[in-house]
């Protein structure tokens, strides 16, 4: 009902085939906005409510934007960015009580509509136009608009599905922002779809908070904050002494679960309630995750799988089932849907293409960028991997790949992984420097130490020499180099206080020179 007052109130105020944007919060508003204008009235261009108003201001006028709805955390920066934005005539603030305001506009629609007004409820919807325009910030290139359909999400839903018994009694936990396609797709659209229960988080630092409160069954997330979890768990169960007891619970869990009787509830309770209690299913998207965090989570009896995903494919291509997932796999390639390594090397290893109806239609307004990633209907991801059996593996992106002299390939995230398994390091980023002679490739890592951890080996005052830490670093770096081949090896080591720059979608913005410093 709040949809059909809100749509047709929208094609009254004159919006009909315009784009709307959308920024905000995750919640209730922004939802019935979305849904409101992609199913009848226009397009909706959802924003990056993280980026600065001068990113905002820049993606409204690519976008060509007449409307905006948005929370009142943003009015001041939208209502000033308006007066240089001419197409830009209907500003709606999700909080605002006046006439003008999202609730009683969408009274006056649902008045409307019992007053007789049908034209939002009948519209037609072609399923092959662009109905949604999603901006892309990739970690090294300005952003794409991304066209997408309604054959492209509904589609991407109903296979997606085909993968993961979702039901009615599920409760997810929204914790990604909702312009991010995987939180759109998976976290909102996909429950509805199936009829489950949404609960948002008001925030990260409310998620344990907001997990007790709602218990949810189902929890989609990066692979930052499955770390976080995992490591925050892993403190409290040391700094009880109970490390040996817990691995022990766990190992036995796995055969007696074989024949129904889960250990883990009877004895590991405490851990579970840090989840609410009743978890059941997380995936995790959007980078590479350490298969370890995975199985930890299986252990503990919880189904925790990897999935993969492109804004460009709306966004899911391939996940896991909950039947013989594997956890260095991205999993299947989503039913409906074709894959192909093409350029592969003596390794089998090459650029993953993809090809099906969830591809999007292209970039808005970039015929040759559309091109160059298009090609005979296959769409190049920009990601390097390889398949076994229906099963993808995905070994970095094609653009952060270091070649040496002597042509062999380095894959940062490689290196970043077997980094990222020393409680030591907090966060690394490898790059590629250049020797002396300016003829060869010389690995860096960039590493960011968890200063907890480093406390814990040196103690509190060694851990405030600089030379000390680093001492124990290249420790830590000697023993991954130890099972690498010699192209491979880690040749010198930056040691950074501050956080990385990162993209909205928390990944290291690799090309930016200050992440490269100490």
């Amino acid at each position: 009902e709040d949809m059909d007052g809100f749509g047709t109130q929208l094609l009254r105020m004159g919006l009909g085939g315009k784009r709307i944007a959308v920024i905000g919060e995750n919640r209730y508003e922004w939802a019935v906005t979305y849904l409101s204008v992609v199913n009848g009235v226009g397009v909706i261009v959802p924003i990056d409510r993280e980026l600065p108003a001068t990113e905002v201001e820049e993606l409204l006028r690519q976008a060509n934007a007449e409307a905006v709805v948005f929370s009142k955390k943003y009015s001041d920066s939208i209502s000033e960015m308006s007066s240089r934005l001419p197409k830009l005539q209907t500003l709606i603030c999700m909080d605002d009580e006046s006439e003008d305001g999202f609730w009683p506009l969408v009274d006056e629609g649902r008045r409307a509509v019992q007053a007789g007004d049908h034209s939002y409820q009948e519209a037609s919807i072609d399923p092959e136009c662009m109905s949604i325009l999603l901006f892309t910030s990739g970690t090294m290139s300005v952003a794409k608009g991304v066209m997408l359909s309604h054959k492209n999400i509904v589609t991407n839903l109903m296979n997606m599905c085909k993968q993961i018994d979702i039901t009615i009694d599920d409760v997810f936990l929204s914790v990604l922002p909702l312009h991010h396609t995987y939180e759109c797709t998976c976290g909102f659209l996909m429950p509805m779809y199936k009829g489950a229960c949404i609960g948002y988080c008001e925030g990260l630092k409310y998620i344990q908070k907001n997990l007790q409160e709602i218990q949810p069954t189902f929890f989609l997330g990066v692979p930052l904050i499955f770390e976080s979890l995992y490591k925050t768990i892993w403190k409290n169960i040391r700094k009880q002494g109970k490390e040996a007891t817990v691995k022990k619970v766990m190992k036995l869990n796995k055969t007696t679960s074989k024949f129904g009787l889960n250990l883990n509830k009877l004895l590991l309770k405490d851990i579970l309630k840090v989840f609410g209690g009743r978890m059941d299913m997380m995936i995790a998207g959007g980078a590479a995750i350490d298969p370890q965090i995975l199985q930890f989570f299986r252990d503990l009896g919880i189904m925790a799988l990897q999935g993969y995903g492109l804004t460009e494919c709306a966004p899911m291509a391939a996940l896991n089932q909950d039947i013989e997932p594997r956890n260095d796999s991205v999993g299947h390639v989503l039913p409906g849907m074709e894959v192909m390594i093409a350029d592969k090397d003596e390794d089998g290893i090459g650029e993953i293409c993809l090809k099906g109806p969830n591809v999007m239609l292209g970039y808005y307004h970039m015929p040759e960028e559309t091109a160059k990633v298009i090609v005979d209907g296959w769409f190049h991801t920009g990601d390097l991997g390889y398949t076994d059996g229906p099963y993808i593996y995905i070994t970095g992106r094609k653009k952060n790949v270091i070649i040496t002299a002597n042509g062999k390939n380095v894959f940062p995230e490689e290196l970043e992984y077997y980094l990222g398994k020393s409680t030591l390091v907090s966060e690394s980023m490898v790059w590629a420097s250049q020797d002396a002679d300016g003829q060869d490739a010389v690995i860096v890592a960039t590493i960011k130490p968890d200063m907890e951890e480093v406390e814990a080996e040196l103690g509190k005052e060694a851990a405030q020499d600089p030379k000390k830490v680093e001492a124990l670093l290249w420790s830590m770096v000697d023993k991954v180099n130890a099972n690498l081949p010699l192209f491979k090896k880690i040749r010198r080591i930056n040691v950074r206080k501050e956080d990385f720059e990162k993209t909205t979608g928390k990944k290291i913005k690799r090309f930016v020179e200050s992440n490269k410093q100490q």
